[in-house]
């Protein structure tokens, strides 16, 4: 009797230890940088959508599996890097630069990681930026020689400020001083004029302007390279949970998508979040945004986790053992477009910005050309207006504020580059004509007011010519 309870006790332990093995608990533990605003898809947006939850697998292996979801929030890439290294993440967002010190990071601990995916970017390089104080004479990075530039150390425009200076000839260690300072830090710093000059990565090159503080002079889209956000997973946490991964990325299809329709809704969440205003949230995440959301490895993003190696390398920070065909892997972006039923091969075709498809607010005529654009928000407005040109959207805003209604941004397109610019911001010229075209940069406007004829007026004095010819 005793041995058939015995056997009996054993069978069912056996059981219970095959039920415990089955019902695995899965740990999916995420670093995001809620700040770096255009990573939202890859972090802010499917955490406070609860997207993840809705693709994480419940089938074959992953049948009786539960599944516990770690959120940890951080101002930069290398304290991802160091939760990763030190088992307590999976899964990270960070740029290029930052991204490659990962991977390096991780083969210095014996381990391996992998860039699974980009989020965000621009193959021209615009998103990091130099500003300098609001009231500071410089307008231009070649007037930095002999200056202090602080730049957070070890981030994408740290790479992006030592490649300005090369193109300028100079020497980093001689012929400017750079410091390391942390974005909040620089803040601080800016309005104190406490440095000469800040170079930065998304988004605080357009939001300390937009705050009033500093100025941009720089931006990366005039050095020509590509620069991007994307999400990295660990190499053995992928080999063994590769659905786990897909699933991740499905949610960040899905969160592209959804800000993709209702940029203005959600650029209003990302405020809400992070603290870091709907007027430069959209003015990444709207049509014909400053960066480019793109979840494809385009050839540009692979050159752009090169370079960052190389100059990890420049910096005596990195050996030859990172290699960009092993450490950019995209078979779990390809597997989740597929199971998402989208088309991977023509977005990675696709080079253009989030498409505008308006009729101008005032004149109801199809908006055609996008480097002539420019777009009013309107306080207490749920969606932006977008306008032709120039010069119809200054009509507008004249009218609308004898109306009385508080203006919360005006928006204009490079005319050269047709990265969305902070009206306020902005040079513009105008010509014999009357057209108006925007200019990041004073050397720009006035070089195309010499080729093409015009004058070359800040904000209030265009919106002055524009209604004093009416």
């Amino acid at each position: 009797m005793h041995f058939r309870l015995t056997l009996a006790a054993a069978a069912l332990a056996a059981v219970s230890f095959i039920g415990t093995a089955q019902a695995e608990t899965i740990r999916v533990a995420i670093g995001t940088q809620d700040t770096t605003i255009n990573t939202a898809t890859g972090g802010l947006l499917i955490r406070e959508l609860n997207l993840l939850e809705k693709y994480l697998p419940h089938d074959g292996k992953y049948k009786d599996a539960t599944y516990d979801i770690q959120w940890k929030n951080f101002t930069s890439g290398a304290p991802i890097t160091n939760e990763q290294i030190a088992g307590k993440l999976d899964f990270g967002v960070m740029a290029d630069f930052p991204g490659s010190f990962n991977g390096l990071a991780h083969l210095k601990a014996g381990r391996k990681s992998l860039f699974i995916s980009v989020l965000s970017g621009s193959v021209k390089g615009s998103g990091n930026g130099v500003v300098v104080p609001t009231e500071s004479p410089i307008q231009s990075i070649s007037e930095l020689k002999g200056k202090t530039i602080s730049v957070p150390f070890a981030s994408t425009s740290h790479g992006l400020l030592l490649r300005a200076i090369k193109a300028e000839g100079w020497d980093p260690e001689k012929d400017v001083s750079i410091i390391a300072q942390a974005p909040e830090v620089a803040g601080a710093a800016l309005k104190a004029n406490q440095i000469e000059a800040h170079a930065d990565f998304v988004p605080f090159a357009e939001l300390y302007p937009w705050r009033g503080f500093a100025r941009k002079i720089y931006d990366g889209s005039q050095a020509n390279g590509p620069t991007f956000h994307g999400a990295l997973v660990d190499a053995d946490y992928a080999e063994k949970y590769p659905e786990v991964v897909t699933a991740y990325l499905r949610a960040a299809l899905e969160a592209d998508q959804l800000i993709a329709r209702e940029p203005e809704k959600y650029s209003e969440l990302i405020a809400k979040v992070t603290g870091v205003e709907a007027e430069v949230d959209y003015l990444f995440h709207g049509p014909l945004g400053l960066q480019t959301r793109d979840l494809t490895w385009k050839p540009e993003y692979r050159q752009a986790v090169g370079t960052a190696i190389e100059t990890l390398q420049y910096l005596k920070k990195a050996d030859t053992g990172l290699d960009v065909d092993t450490f950019v892997d995209d078979r779990f972006i390809k597997a989740a477009f597929k199971a998402s039923g989208l088309d991977y091969e023509a977005s990675l075709k696709n080079y253009g910005q989030l498409p505008l498809d308006a009729k101008d607010a005032a004149t109801g005529e199809p908006i055609k050309d996008p480097k002539r654009v420019a777009e009013i928000w309107v306080k207490d407005e749920p969606l932006v207006r977008h306008y032709a040109t120039a010069e119809n959207a200054f009509k507008a805003l004249k009218a609308l504020e004898g109306e009385g209604k508080a203006i919360r941004v005006f928006y204009a397109q490079d005319r050269e580059s047709g990265i969305k610019l902070l009206g306020n911001q902005a040079w513009f010229v105008r010509d014999e004509k009357g057209e108006i075209g925007a200019f990041l940069l004073k050397d720009s406007a006035e070089s195309w007011a010499k080729a093409h004829g015009g004058a070359v007026l800040d904000f209030a004095s265009a919106k002055s010519s524009v209604v004093a010819s009416n």
